[in-house]
């Protein structure tokens, strides 16, 4: 557009349309029809960059999200091939002392067999206090069928009924929850007597 006005007649505009269009033109107030579409060109193209850097950054949240997906997956797959790796260093004192104690059983007395195997056992069960296996021991505890097992029943005048009168093999835990149920005997009701 080159400011001069058109003629009213080829286009059907009116004389005054065309004064007030040149006044606000010559007063700045309004841009001249060709940077209408340059701004909404600069809109489009300013729109299209945002979408491409959120894809961008899409992109590599994707990618970055993936790589944690495959760390964890791995340090889980190592804690599970090596999870026992220290247990195991520190059983290996254990086994060492028992392997002692046979190279020497033909010369040991009773006494030092005895006292070497304490030693072992002291041995076994700080290693296995420092993994948190604890030893569990009901012994005059009320039955309790979700961490003992009963072997048998035993009727006792001297133990109060559905108390543990016996402990065959200790049970475990490991932090919490249960390794292995203590096998034991429970205690009945005497059988009554006929007058």
């Amino acid at each position: 557009m080159t400011g001069q006005a058109e003629r009213p007649q080829q286009h059907g505009i009116h004389k005054e349309d065309l004064a007030e269009r040149d006044e606000a033109e010559c007063a700045g107030d309004t841009a001249p029809a060709g940077t209408a579409a340059d701004e909404a060109g600069d809109e489009v193209a300013l729109l299209k960059a945002r979408a491409d850097e959120n894809w961008d950054r899409f992109v590599r949240a994707s990618a970055e999200l993936e790589n944690v997906r495959k760390r964890a997956a791995r340090d889980v797959e190592n804690a599970h091939k090596y999870a026992i790796e220290r247990f195991s260093a520190d059983l290996l004192a254990v086994r060492d002392s028992l392997e002692l104690a046979l190279l020497t059983g033909d010369e040991a007395s009773l006494e030092s067999l005895r006292e070497g195997s304490e030693t072992t056992l002291r041995l076994l069960v700080s290693v296995m206090q420092r993994y948190g296996v604890e030893e569990l021991d009901p012994l005059g505890e009320p039955f309790d069928p979700e961490s003992h097992e009963a072997m048998t029943m035993q009727p006792s005048a001297d133990a109060e009924p559905g108390s543990i009168l016996a402990v065959f093999q200790k049970g475990y835990g490991l932090n919490g929850s249960l390794l292995r149920p203590a096998r034991v005997v429970v205690a009945a009701a005497p059988p009554e007597k006929d007058d």
